[in-house]
């Protein structure tokens, strides 16, 4: 069995999303961690000051460096930084069709910072058009995509319709900014599955990241797509109930060896 998950995605030297927490969530499942890194990002637990996004061709030979010597048994894509990065991506994407490919297409942080260009849209969708296991946009992401306002589940519900009439691809638009409940909604071409938990009062950087990299794992595992998604939300609805607040922003997930969500002492 391959043993090795690879994440492209953008650094953030606080340890709270992009590549650094992929291989965390990686080494949880029993996976080694890999990463191609996209974009360097200045920012700590409070703000994203500076996004540097890497040349495309810096981001072929970090994967062409990775590929000639490690067989992948799945790929989470991330924060890509810049559109010039998208032909590259839809190059790598193609060429591993036997693997699970996930893709979360990070826009914007949580505190503002605008990742990726909305005109860069349009060239993402076609190149993971048919490439790609599954999308998983937030509820903002979702709108942008689709085109349409998405506010409630129902909105999210067609959402999930209308991103896989375009691109082919399940998508689960995540829920997370609910007001009330904190729900999933999943359609993959030809069912809807809803995944539901109880809203956490707790802001966690990550989010997205970590529940895009578990999902991959339970894939790379030979879950359906339903159940992978389902034990992906499960996990981090735990994560969340033992995540750390390390600086004096938002909280982070912690992990212990083998197992996240179990730490000494309390935050």
């Amino acid at each position: 069995m391959k043993r090795t998950l690879l994440s492209i995605a953008g650094y953030d030297p606080s340890g709270g999303a992009g590549a650094l927490l992929d291989v965390r969530v990686f080494a949880a499942l029993g996976f080694h961690g890999a990463a191609v890194l996209t974009a360097l990002t200045v920012q700590n637990t409070r703000e994203v000051r500076k996004v540097i996004p890497f040349p495309a061709r810096t981001v072929i030979d970090q994967y062409n460096g990775l590929a000639c010597d490690i067989s992948f048994a799945g790929i989470k894509v991330g924060m890509l930084g810049s559109r010039a990065i998208v032909p590259a991506l839809g190059r790598i994407l193609a060429g591993h069709p036997e693997i699970p490919r996930v893709i979360d297409p990070v826009l914007k942080a949580s505190a503002g910072a605008r990742l990726f260009e909305n005109s860069g849209l349009s060239a993402l969708l076609r190149a993971v058009r048919g490439n790609a296991s599954l999308l998983t946009p937030n509820m903002e992401e979702a709108s942008a995509i689709a085109g349409r306002p998405v506010r409630t589940p129902e909105d999210m519900r067609e959402a999930a319709r209308a991103v896989f009439g375009m691109t082919q691809v399940p998508c689960l638009v995540k829920g997370g900014h609910l007001d009330k409940s904190a729900v999933n909604i999943l359609f993959d071409g030809r069912h809807t599955a809803v995944f539901g938990h109880e809203k956490l009062a707790r802001d966690v950087h990550g989010t997205g990241c970590f529940l895009s990299s578990a999902i991959l794992g339970h894939l790379a595992k030979g879950r359906s797509l339903e159940k992978a998604c389902g034990l992906a939300a499960d996990m981090i609805h735990a994560a969340i109930l033992e995540s750390i607040k390390p600086g004096k922003g938002r909280r982070v997930f912690w992990f212990s060896p083998g197992k996240p969500g179990s730490r000494p002492g309390k935050a």
